[in-house]
């Protein structure tokens, strides 16, 4: 059975109704027959039965033993860094994302949570960053938002050598592409907001563990912290979910055409997109995952945070907004958005470069998404033209 189709039909129907819509239990508590005698729920922090459904079905997708669902990715993100504690050491991806490197280093290197960042596209990277204090290996595979691609399996060899676990931020790509579990990771995040949602209607993240304990003691903290997906949010993820393998398609095929186009543009400098054959990590990519997904960067010959920050202002159809993975194009410029908490140098070091645009490919026609981009592109050509010939006669 093919996936999109095995996913349709892992969506229960409602046994009480026949309802084809999975319900909204907007409840807080459920009745109990006796004292600790009930239908499976007492309270809804510590479960709920559509909340149930989107963890059933998210560790379905991604070939684990449990689902965990929370209030945004960056909680999801938390619940598994509590499963450190004071003296352990991260290894974690150089290009990692603002909000992650925020948590690490603000929050828990002040309890005494170590991190090291390599690039992780380099495995040989990895392996000489370990010490006998590293419990945690942090990978987001593509990256954000230079897409650069690390070899799962390699790392997962690497983590499992060493006895530490290996953690896979799934967003980028989602389970449509790429099931890190299957490659030897031991837990997967994703930021559900993006491409699972699908619809930037919804704030939720995801945790997908490859055995029962390691399961259960996130599930423990999920109902300990109290940071849960509420029901109707995870009624609209079980929506969003639903045309995953459909949207994803289209993605890609836009992302494709798009990085092709700005390939050739002579006002651009770089184009990160694995699906390119000039990307270095191309062919890791072609191995691990079944397409190249719907984000592009790329860099301006001008690389001028003026200029970038010009050019995504300009755009009709790409809309200047932080997120991503959703039905409609998005632009932003991570230096001055999403990444503008990490420090100047690190973000330049790890090849965030200043006029660094990133592009989220929706579902429109891509050839509308390559005309936008190529009359913002001329615009600019000619915006830094008159300046130039103003600043010559003057």
């Amino acid at each position: 059975m093919q996936g999109s189709t095995k996913l349709i039909h892992s969506i229960p129907t409602d046994p009480l109704t026949g309802a084809l819509s999975v319900p909204i239990y907007q409840t807080s508590t459920f009745v109990q027959d006796f004292p600790g005698v009930n239908k499976g729920y007492d309270y809804a922090r510590t479960n709920n039965p559509t909340r149930e459904v989107v963890e059933d079905l998210i560790a379905g997708l991604e070939n684990g033993s449990t689902g965990i669902a929370f209030a945004s990715g960056l909680a999801a993100i938390d619940a598994v860094l509590k499963l450190l504690q004071s003296g352990d050491e991260i290894i974690a991806v150089d290009d990692i994302y603002g909000g992650a490197y925020r948590l690490f280093e603000q929050v828990y290197r002040k309890f005494g949570v170590r991190i090291t960042y390599v690039d992780s596209s380099d495995p040989g990277a990895v392996f000489q960053a370990l010490t006998e204090k590293t419990r945690l290996i942090w990978i987001e595979t593509p990256t954000n938002p230079t897409l650069k691609i690390s070899d799962i399996q390699a790392i997962a060899h690497i983590a499992r050598a060493h006895g530490c676990l290996l953690c896979v931020d799934n967003t980028f790509a989602s389970p449509a592409l790429q099931r890190p579990i299957s490659l030897g990771a031991d837990i997967v995040v994703h930021s559900a907001t993006k491409y699972l949602g699908g619809h930037s209607d919804l704030i939720a993240g995801l945790v997908v563990t490859r055995d029962n304990e390691l399961g259960e003691r996130i599930k423990f903290y999920q109902n300990a912290c109290g940071a849960i997906l509420s029901p109707f949010d995870s009624w609209l993820l079980i929506r969003g979910i639903e045309t995953l393998h459909l949207r994803i398609r289209q993605h890609c095929t836009g992302g494709q055409a798009v990085a092709e186009f700005l390939h050739g543009c002579p006002q651009i400098n770089k184009v990160y997109y694995p699906g390119l054959p000039s990307h270095p990590n191309h062919e890791t990519a072609r191995k691990q995952s079944k397409g190249f997904g719907g984000i592009v960067s790329f860099s301006l010959h001008q690389d001028t945070e003026e200029a970038a920050q010009k050019l995504v202002s300009i755009t009709r159809l790409f809309k200047l907004a932080e997120s991503l993975g959703g039905i409609k194009s998005l632009i932003s410029h991570p230096a001055s958005m999403t990444h503008k908490t990490i420090p100047v140098e690190k973000r330049r070091s790890s090849g965030v470069a200043d006029s660094l645009i990133r592009l989220s490919i929706g579902l429109e026609e891509p050839e509308d998404l390559i005309s936008d981009l190529d009359s913002a592109l001329m615009d600019l050509t000619k915006n830094n033209a008159s300046v130039n010939k103003f600043s010559f006669n003057n």
